[in-house]
């Protein structure tokens, strides 16, 4: 492959043409099939108002062990798995992929700036959940104790980074997903996204010097990631 390449296809039907062996680092962020627990939107003084219904995406419900054999079929044996997932899907992850790997972890994204909550009537939501899986011999870059931390700090995705259209509401910050990049690959390394949405962790990829590969099933998401990554040198 050349520094990137995309395409506009489900991920279950592509990763089924990908090489044995040839990804090194599995970075993706799925539906969290959270809307199913939305009371709705909710109307903020002064600002737009949250979205608590995702998108019609979040309806389609994933079954993580429909991604076990592609994933443990395509990821190289020092190679490395972060998924960003939800309170309601971590257990599923937890069944099928804990035994299948000799590490399975979760590292947490706190956001600095979540939505607040007007009627103070329960915590911000101001943590996510990564799920990290590998094997003895995995490709590990900790220079300090500092960066050995389960844990990193940063903002939501915010303008100028958030694109207006399409809006995704899921889109990730660049800065959390290269610290992901930078500790679990190398340079040169084939960075993979099944679940592309707007290309963020593309972006991260490419810039730290990589190679990267993803796939994006929604037509507007993905003309929007290939534009990002055709705008990096």
């Amino acid at each position: 492959m050349g520094k990137y390449s995309i395409y506009n296809i489900n991920c279950f039907e592509f990763m089924k043409t990908m090489p044995d062996s040839s990804v090194d680092l599995i970075l993706t962020d799925p539906p969290y099939n959270i809307s199913q627990y939305s009371t709705g939107n909710i109307n903020l003084p002064g600002r737009e108002a949250l979205n608590n219904n995702i998108a019609d995406w979040d309806n389609i419900t994933l079954e993580p062990k429909e991604l076990l054999n592609d994933f443990k079929r395509i990821l190289k044996s020092d190679g490395n798995i972060f998924i960003f997932t939800s309170y309601n899907l971590i257990g599923k992850w937890h069944e099928v992929f804990d035994k299948e790997f000799d590490t399975f972890q979760f590292f947490v994204w706190h956001k600095t700036n979540p939505a607040p909550k007007i009627y103070k009537n329960g915590f911000l939501n101001s943590c996510e959940m990564i799920i990290c899986m590998w094997n003895k011999g995995h490709t590990w870059n900790f220079s300090t104790q500092n960066e050995m931390h389960n844990f990193f700090e940063s903002p939501i995705c915010m303008q100028p980074e958030r694109l207006k259209n399409p809006k995704h509401p899921a889109q990730k910050p660049v800065k959390l997903l290269k610290h992901i990049v930078n500790i679990a690959s190398n340079k040169g390394d084939v960075v993979f996204d099944p679940f592309m949405g707007v290309g963020s962790t593309g972006v991260a990829a490419l810039e730290l010097g990589r190679k990267f590969g993803g796939c994006e099933i929604d037509k507007d998401y993905f003309e929007a990631a290939k534009k990002r990554l055709e705008n990096i040198k």
